[in-house]
């Protein structure tokens, strides 16, 4: 069961109507890495997570993304409502559709569910959105640095801080089931290649780190001569 409050989780309040900004808001509107697909992401893999209360909180998260889509759509309706014809022919995309949000993404292409990235196990899933949030958080922080007026930056900060609040969250459910840092997940043990790492891009300088060195990896300088 839902319930629809008739306000804004964070007010929003644009000074400056802008349609050409408006467009690019449409990207955490209609846009792969936006509000819908996160709320419908995390929505559905609560219903494949058998822990409690990593369940509900995919739900709470879910719920509180679908309170962003509405900030954004009401940040894309202020920018695109009561705006002189010939600002607004500015930006063809709202010419053609009309004020208001669409499911589209800042250059006109529509929303599709195979934004969705879901698949049946919690780690899996956890860590595909920690991957969700940091797509989120960058596009937010590029649509700050251009918002054209106050109203729009304070409602973007708002939206980039709960990303990372998101982030926050899905890392300490991670780290709940031990999974943070740890790769392995799932039933079939891996084969004798799980700490080899190959050094197949040989340009000058070969770079070590922790990701390709003792203890956690076995450097392999030359893969023509390593057999597997």
């Amino acid at each position: 069961m839902f319930f629809h409050k008739k306000e804004t989780i964070q007010p929003v309040n644009i000074v400056e109507p802008n349609p050409r900004f408006a467009q690019l808001l449409l990207e955490q509107f209609g846009g792969a890495t936006g509000e819908l697909t996160a709320a419908l992401q995390y929505w559905v893999q609560s219903f494949h997570c058998e822990n409690a209360g990593i369940r509900d909180m995919l739900q709470d998260i879910a719920i509180e993304e679908f309170s962003h889509l509405e900030m954004v759509g009401k940040m894309i309706e202020q920018h695109t409502k009561n705006v002189d014809q010939t600002e607004a022919f500015k930006s063809t995309l709202f010419a053609v559709r009309g004020m208001g949000p669409h499911f589209l993404d800042s250059q006109g292409v529509a929303w599709t569910a195979a934004y969705i990235n879901e698949g049946g196990d919690v780690v899996r899933d956890l860590r595909a959105n920690i991957g969700a949030e940091a797509g989120a958080r960058q596009t937010y922080e590029e649509l700050i640095k251009l918002a054209p007026d106050g109203g729009s930056k304070n409602a973007l900060v708002h939206l980039l801080t709960r990303e990372i609040s998101h982030t926050k969250m899905f890392m300490k459910a991670l780290e709940s089931l031990g999974k943070l840092t740890d790769p392995m997940f799932g039933n079939i043990p891996p084969d004798n290649t799980v700490d080899l790492y190959f050094n197949l891009s040989q340009n000058g300088k070969d770079e070590r780190g922790p990701w390709n060195s003792e203890p956690h990896f076995r450097y392999v300088a030359d893969p023509m001569k390593q057999k597997v």
